[in-house]
């Protein structure tokens, strides 16, 4: 096994493309860098040349992308949780609290967003937002953001 072979790269990418997706679209949605839009694009276009949109194939990788990035964001409100109560004085921290406060668990329809969607999952787990609705609106937020993704790369074929 060469690890440094452009071969053995391109054949554990075609090979494991589906678990590539769902590490790079977990990390992306915790405090670790990551970028699952590239990855998603990078599979997707391939797939939309050879199937339909709602192919199977597609509609794989929207799963596996959203199941990954929502379990990031869970893993980062679980985080949240374990945060004692503190006062912060930072601008971009008290006003997510203060709209997490004011539009509950509905705000993490955003948690796509970067830098401050992961902050909004974080400060959700240390409101103690209701889990069930937390998820909720998490995995509709991500799926949208991958459906939308999907869409706009398909511009590209």
């Amino acid at each position: 096994m060469d690890w440094f072979s452009f071969s053995f790269w391109a054949e554990t990418w075609q090979n494991h493309s589906l678990w590539l997706m769902f590490a790079s679209a977990f990390l992306s949605a915790t405090v670790l860098p990551g970028n699952s839009e590239v990855v998603f694009i990078t599979l997707a276009i391939p797939k939309l040349t050879f199937n339909s949109v709602f192919g199977s194939d597609i509609l794989g990788l929207v799963f596996i992308a959203t199941l990954g990035n929502g379990l990031g964001s869970l893993t980062t409100y679980a985080i949240g949780r374990w945060f004692p109560k503190f006062e912060s004085k930072n601008d971009r921290t008290l006003w997510v609290m203060e709209k997490l406060q004011r539009y509950g668990a509905g705000v993490l329809l955003l948690s796509w967003l970067p830098i401050i969607g992961d902050l909004f999952c974080a400060v959700a787990g240390w409101l103690r937002l209701n889990f069930t609705a937390s998820c909720l609106f998490i995995f509709i937020g991500k799926l949208i953001r991958y459906t939308l993704l999907l869409f706009l790369s398909t511009p590209f074929l």
